[in-house]
């Protein structure tokens, strides 16, 4: 056996589920070897504690502080003094490689590092040779990987198991999520009342990824949909995306689907069974009505009778006005929602895609939103960072915070959200969601509405069900868009989707503080885990390339770490049981930018004397002015305690006439 083949039986066998470990076991050391550590000084030690699997290759000087960099991170730590060490500072900067986007020297003597969530960290040399050296090892470093082995995830998982027996089993508990997650299509079939007799079934037509790779493998559709009309449809859909049912309100049974765009082109090309598909989606949610119209026909026949089994079975529910579905009962007109807008959606006829015809698809609206493509948020993020970077102009701050859009993106995601979650609980219709492929805008959309439709989603094991179906299951392209796919090399195909959706949860948790069961912390780390490649969760563009390369097998997922036993991501505000549909203000002057991912975080600096010295806003009026778009310095936070000073004298200024 060669030394590749006994590595892949190594990998498959010892850190699978299934099988005793191989007798020809290599251990991890062998698997990952640690690089020889190159150090511009003996006396120097390693300002951190490494994680299992993490090695330091360089270890250094720069001004003032100690640099290190290892396998997994990039490492900073400043010198102990007054000046960077006032409450609110840390003196350590740690930044994993993969959450670097570029480095590049500045003013000969200047590190200037930007991370993908938009952090930007410099660091200063004392000479122009030792920054060049530098910037060559760091850019050596983040480079692409060229295999999925030389990602950290893989390295880190190998390590733990081969650390000790004793912590084997309980690193095996920890780094698979829970039941919730492994059986979330059963478990939400269930929690969500589906009726699998007569309305709906789960077809297996993409067994072993068949009909399409970016799709789970069991599909939830109408039950009198046969397979072969679901290869017809998917013939005819980008991708082999088809129409999936994904959500159901349990009290109306108005559902959520979602899919990729039709692939028209200028021909104009027509599919029956996609046309048929789309209106049974409608037809289905009419035969499973919920559990409203169950009560209503109770409340209605409970006079008449004891039961179904009573003499009054025969009894026409219509005498006393109770709505009773039946083949003769029409539909509610299905909503089609498209992310993009009317002009993007008939520009991508000439690429052979499009949108639906209202006179091809009965009883069916259509309806554009207009939301960016991911070039247009790519430069937005770009903007949003080169603006956050700078020394800000109290000025023209606002102005050219309003110059990146990041917020008007985000206002347009939530009004798109807003109004499938009107549809659903107000209107009681079914709606239909897809952009060009389906993959992008279409999560954002449908995520954020369960969001808000229905409370479970806002707990801890709620949201990991939500990321791993809407995200990690419908082939959301975290390779690409992160960029640390290996030979990603285009960098078009990066764009921070994920982290904008995250953005737009965070509006909600400001907005509703006491209906999230998870707090801020919670999601600042989720989206550094998202770039970090330390966990397996987010590798590969869909789940049938994570199954070929084991990575469930091979990684740690993100849930042993966000999991709901864990306080630290805990939102002790959080009120249980409350079923509120959340209705949030969408407007761009109701959001707040998100700083713990925007910003980076304050530069060393001397602390004033005193609070007094610094200059006290002027405030208009009997009100100070909101402040949620201003951008949050070190001096502003100083100025709380004062600030609520100033507050108090005002209001009881205003008591007193």
């Amino acid at each position: 056996m060669s030394l590749a083949d006994r590595v892949t039986c190594s990998l498959l066998n010892c850190f699978g589920e299934e099988g005793p470990p191989s007798l020809e076991y290599i251990q991890a050391k062998d698997l990952f070897p640690p690089k020889e550590l190159v150090s511009e000084d003996d006396n120097l030690q390693v300002p951190f504690p490494a994680l299992q699997g993490e090695g330091v290759e360089y270890l250094g000087r720069a001004d003032d502080a100690v640099i290190a960099i290892s396998n997994y991170r990039l490492h900073i730590k400043f010198k102990d003094s007054v000046i960077n060490t006032y409450p609110g500072v840390d003196n350590h900067i740690s930044v994993p490689l993969m959450l670097i986007e570029s480095v590049e020297s500045r003013h000969m003597f200047q590190l200037h590092i930007t991370c993908k969530d938009s952090k930007v960290v410099r660091c200063h040399f004392s000479t122009f040779k030792q920054c060049q050296e530098w910037l060559r090892r760091l850019n050596r470093a983040i480079a692409h990987p060229g295999r999925l082995e030389d990602l950290f995830a893989l390295a880190y998982h190998a390590w733990c198991l081969g650390s000790s027996t004793d912590d084997e089993d309980q690193h095996l508990h920890l780094c698979r999520p829970g039941d919730h997650v492994r059986q979330r299509l059963q478990m939400e079939v269930k929690r969500m009342g589906f009726d699998m007799q007569n309305a709906w079934r789960v077809s297996d037509i993409n067994l072993k990824y068949k009909l399409c790779s970016s799709y789970p493998q069991q599909l939830l559709v109408p039950v009198w949909i046969t397979d072969k009309e679901l290869e017809s449809v998917g013939s005819f859909r980008s991708s082999n995306r088809i129409p999936v049912v994904v959500y159901r309100h349990q009290r109306n049974g108005a559902v959520i689907a979602r899919c990729s765009q039709p692939e028209i082109s200028w021909w104009g090309w027509r599919n029956t069974e996609d046309e048929y598909l789309v209106t049974s989606i409608a037809k289905a949610c009419l035969m499973d009505p919920g559990t409203r119209f169950t009560c209503e026909a109770l409340a209605c026949s409970q006079p008449r009778g004891e039961g179904p089994d009573s003499s009054d079975s025969d009894f026409d529910s219509s005498l006393t006005g109770c709505p009773v579905p039946d083949a003769n009962t029409a539909p509610q007109k299905l909503l089609i929602l498209d992310a993009r807008s009317y002009t993007a959606a008939v520009a991508n006829r000439a690429k052979g895609g499009g949108c639906e015809c209202e006179e091809y698809y009965p009883n069916c609206e259509v309806m554009f939103m207009g939301m960016a493509n991911i070039h247009s948020i790519r430069n937005s993020f770009q903007s949003l960072r080169a603006v956050c970077s700078q020394i800000p102009d109290p000025g023209n701050w606002l102005s050219a915070l309003e110059s990146t859009r990041w917020l008007q993106h985000l206002s347009k995601m939530l009004k798109a959200a807003t109004l499938v979650c009107s549809a659903v609980e107000r209107e009681g219709r079914p709606v239909l969601v897809h952009c060009s492929d389906g993959w992008d805008r279409t999560p954002q959309i449908v995520a954020l509405a369960k969001i808000l439709l229905d409370p479970f989603y806002r707990t801890l094991e709620g949201f990991q069900v939500l990321v791993e179906t809407e995200w990690l299951d419908y082939g959301h392209k975290f390779g690409d868009r992160c960029g640390h796919q290996e030979n990603a090399a285009d960098v078009s195909e990066q764009c921070p989707v994920f982290l904008q959706w995250l953005d737009c949860v965070h509006q909600l948790f400001k907005q509703f503080p006491c209906l999230f069961e998870f707090n801020e912390a919670f999601l600042v780390k989720l989206v550094q885990h998202t770039y970090s490649c330390l966990y397996g969760t987010f590798l590969c563009n869909n789940g049938r390339e994570r199954e070929v390369r084991n990575i469930h097998n091979r990684t740690c997922s993100v849930w042993s770490l966000l999991r709901s036993g864990n306080k630290n991501f805990q939102n002790f505000l959080f009120i249980p049981g409350h079923d509120m549909v959340l209705q949030p203000v969408c407007h761009t002057r109701a959001l707040q930018l998100w700083t713990p991912s925007t910003y980076p975080p304050p530069p060393p600096a001397p602390l004033p004397r005193t609070p007094w010295s610094l200059p006290v806003p002027r405030i208009q009026g009997d009100r100070a002015p909101s402040r949620s778009l201003d951008r949050p310095s070190y001096q502003r936070l100083r100025l709380k305690p004062l600030q609520r000073e100033v507050n108090c004298l005002e209001e009881n200024k205003i008591n007193s006439s």
